[in-house]
This record gives structure tokens, C-alpha cells and sequence, in this order.
């Protein structure tokens, strides 16, 4: 679930930006009037943003932003003097915000980082050196007993995969465990 968190030294401008963002749809927005809180708040949630001025009682923007888990990502707000002098990898908008501004800006970035998570979430995860291992060792009997290439070796082995149902390194096991008890 996404969340928008306002990390502001007045709660009262923070109280608005709530309000504006509850009124067009955002269901999930928090308050807190310092960086701890902040990093606290989106520890809670898979993704958000983050709007922060340039600083806070315990940290400056750029430190808030550094310090964000993965999926988050910090909107900076401040006078147009300060933006222009800021970390350009950074989203910002300037104040006094306008509304159709900051919808716009929030939508975007939450579509952005949701996307992002979804994509992440796709990518197989990354093989350790025992699960390569057991496919190459695999990999080299089939090459070894039944005169197949690199190639044809690792192709059988995917082709079984998904006939069985089953992830390569489950299938490299079987394939491995069935020849070593042919012997």
C-alpha cells in the first residue's frame, strides 16, 4: 500500500497539504514533524513519497531522502530561491504550492514508483552459487551422457522445468539425482 507522509516543521502547513491531498483522493497521507518519523512512517508501508522543506529538527532534505527505503522518494518544497540551489535529482515544487500542482506531482510519482515495484517484483531472483551449481552440474551429465551441447543441455533442462511445473534448480536436482541413481 502507498503512502504519502508530510514531513514539515509547521504542522499547520502540513495539516493543509493533508487536507488538499484527502479531498482529491489520497487515502493514506500522514503528518510528522520530523525525519525519524518520517523513516518510521514509510518503514510501514511497500512505497510512497515523501514532501519535506529543506530542513527538519533533526535533518535536512537531501539526509531524509539518502535515508528512504527503496520505493520512496522525496518531494522537495521550498521557496523558488532554494529550489533552483537544490540537488537536481530530486522532484521539488515551489511555494506557495498550487493545488493542480501538487495532485499532478504526487499522481505521477506514485504511479511511477508503483510501476517500478511491479516490475521489480517480476525479475527472478538472483541464483546463489549452489543453485548454479546443481544446473551446470546438471547441465554437464546431460552434456556428458547423452552427447548434447551446452546449449541443447540447458534447453532440455528449461523445457523440463516447465512441463514439471517447477523452477530449473528443482529440475536440475531431479535430473542429477535420477542419473547418479542409475549408476
Amino acid at each position: 500500500m502507498s503512502v504519502v507522509i508530510i514531513a514539515l516543521k509547521k504542522q499547520e502547513t502540513a495539516g493543509k497539504i493533508r487536507s488538499v491531498l484527502v479531498s482529491h483522493g489520497f487515502p493514506n497521507v500522514v503528518c510528522v514533524a520530523n525525519g525519524a518519523a518520517a523513516l518510521l512512517e514509510a518503514g510501514k508501508d511497500t512505497f510512497g513519497i515523501v514532501i519535506s522543506g529543506y530542513s527538519l529538527p533533526d535533518m535536512y532534505y537531501k539526509e531524509l531522502s539518502d535515508s528512504l527505503p527503496p520505493y520512496f522518494q522525496l518531494l522537495f518544497v521550498g521557496k523558488p530561491e532554494m529550489i533552483q540551489s537544490h540537488d537536481s535529482g530530486i522532484l521539488s515544487l515551489s511555494v506557495p504550492l498550487r493545488v493542480a500542482d501538487l495532485i499532478s506531482t504526487v499522481s505521477m510519482m506514485l504511479s511511477q514508483l508503483q510501476r517500478n515495484q511491479k516490475k521489480d517484483q517480476k525479475k527472478p531472483k538472483k541464483r546463489t552459487w549452489q543453485e548454479e551449481n546443481y544446473i551446470r552440474n546438471a547441465k554437464f551429465l546431460l552434456m556428458e551422457r547423452n552427447h548434447l551441447s551446452e546449449e541443447d543441455a540447458h534447453r532440455y533442462i528449461q523445457k523440463c522445468s516447465m512441463d514439471n511445473g517447477t523452477n530449473m534448480v528443482e529440475t536440475a536436482q531431479m535430473i542429477l539425482t535420477l542419473m547418479y541413481d542409475e549408476v
